[in-house]
C-alpha cells in the first residue's frame, strides 16, 4: 500500500542507471628486467664483464703496492730494533764491571812517526789486526775495509780513522807496512812496534795471535790471529766488533748509525 505516491518515486529512481565517476587513464605496466640483465647491461660484451669481475675489488697493482708497503714497514721496524740494541750494548760496554776493549799505546806508523792512542780521539776509529804476509784473509778483509771506508766517506767525510796494526812486528817494518797498505787505500794508517808492545796491545783489544816457536831467521811462517774490525768512538771507547759475517754495506751502515748517534748527543 503506497502513501502519497512514494512507491512510484522509488520505482522510477531504481529504474534509472547510476552515473559512474570519471576515471583517469592508467599508464601501461612495464615488465621488470631480470637481475642478471640489469647487472650486465653496462658491458658491451661478456668478455668485458668477465674481465671486470675476475680482478675483484683490488687490482694486481694495488696488491703489489700493499705487499711492498708491508715489506718496508717490517724492514724499518727491524732496522730500528737492531739500532736500539746496538746502542744499548755500546752503553753497557762502558758500565762498571764490563770487560774493557782497547787502551793506551805508543807505536810507530808506516812513515816512521810516533802514533799514540790519543791521536785516535776526536773521530771514530776502525781498528784491524793482521800482518802483511797473510796469503788470503788479510787481503780480503783490507779490501772490505777499503769499501767500508769509501761508503762512510760519502755520507760522513773525514769521520772515520782506518787503522791497521800488525801482529808480526818482526817482519812488518814501517817500510813494509807502507808498501803493503798502499795497495788497498791511501788513507790507511799502519802501526808497528816491538813484540812486547804489540803483545800488550793485543791483550787490551782481546785479540788472539800466535807465531810458531823456534822460527829460524829468514824462514817464512804464518801468524794465527783474530779476525775482527773494532769500532772505537771519539773518546777512545769500544763501540762494536764487526766480523766476517758483515758485508761492506752492512758494516758501513752500522758505522754511520753510530756516528749519527754520537753527533746527536752533542
Amino acid at each position: 500500500m503506497c502513501i502519497s505516491g512514494t512507491c512510484d518515486n522509488r520505482k522510477i529512481s531504481a529504474a534509472q542507471p547510476k552515473q559512474l565517476r570519471p576515471t583517469l587513464p592508467r599508464a601501461p605496466v612495464q615488465s621488470r628486467q631480470p637481475i642478471t640483465q640489469r647487472r650486465t647491461k653496462a658491458y658491451k660484451t661478456i668478455e668485458q664483464a668477465k674481465s671486470r669481475y675476475s680482478n675483484g675489488p683490488f687490482s694486481w697493482k694495488s696488491g703489489i703496492m700493499f705487499v711492498a708497503t708491508c715489506g718496508l714497514l717490517v724492514w724499518y721496524f727491524e732496522f730500528e730494533k737492531e739500532r736500539m740494541q746496538r746502542k744499548r750494548i755500546a752503553e753497557a760496554a762502558k758500565g762498571v764491571g764490563r770487560p774493557k776493549v782497547g787502551g793506551t799505546f805508543e807505536l810507530v806508523d808506516q812513515n816512521g812517526k810516533p802514533f799514540t792512542s790519543e791521536m785516535m780521539k776526536g773521530k771514530h776509529s776502525l781498528v784491524y789486526f793482521g800482518f802483511t804476509r797473510c796469503p788470503d784473509i788479510c787481503p780480503e778483509e783490507l779490501d772490505k775495509m777499503a769499501d767500508m771506508l769509501d761508503m762512510v766517506e760519502k755520507k760522513a767525510p773525514d769521520a772515520l780513522l782506518p787503522i791497521f796494526i800488525t801482529c808480526d812486528p818482526a817482519r812488518d817494518t814501517p817500510k813494509a807496512l807502507k808498501s803493503y797498505l798502499s795497495e788497498f787505500h791511501d788513507k790507511f794508517i799502519g802501526l808497528t812496534g816491538t813484540y812486547d808492545q804489540i803483545k800488550d796491545l793485543c791483550k787490551k783489544y782481546r785479540v788472539y795471535f800466535s807465531t810458531p816457536q823456534n822460527v829460524k831467521p829468514g824462514q817464512d811462517y804464518l801468524v794465527d790471529h783474530s779476525i775482527y774490525f773494532y769500532l772505537m768512538d771519539p773518546d777512545g771507547d769500544f763501540v762494536e766488533a764487526l766480523g766476517r759475517q758483515h758485508s761492506p754495506q752492512q758494516a758501513s751502515a752500522i758505522i754511520l748509525d753510530h756516528i749519527k748517534d754520537w753527533n746527536d748527543k752533542k
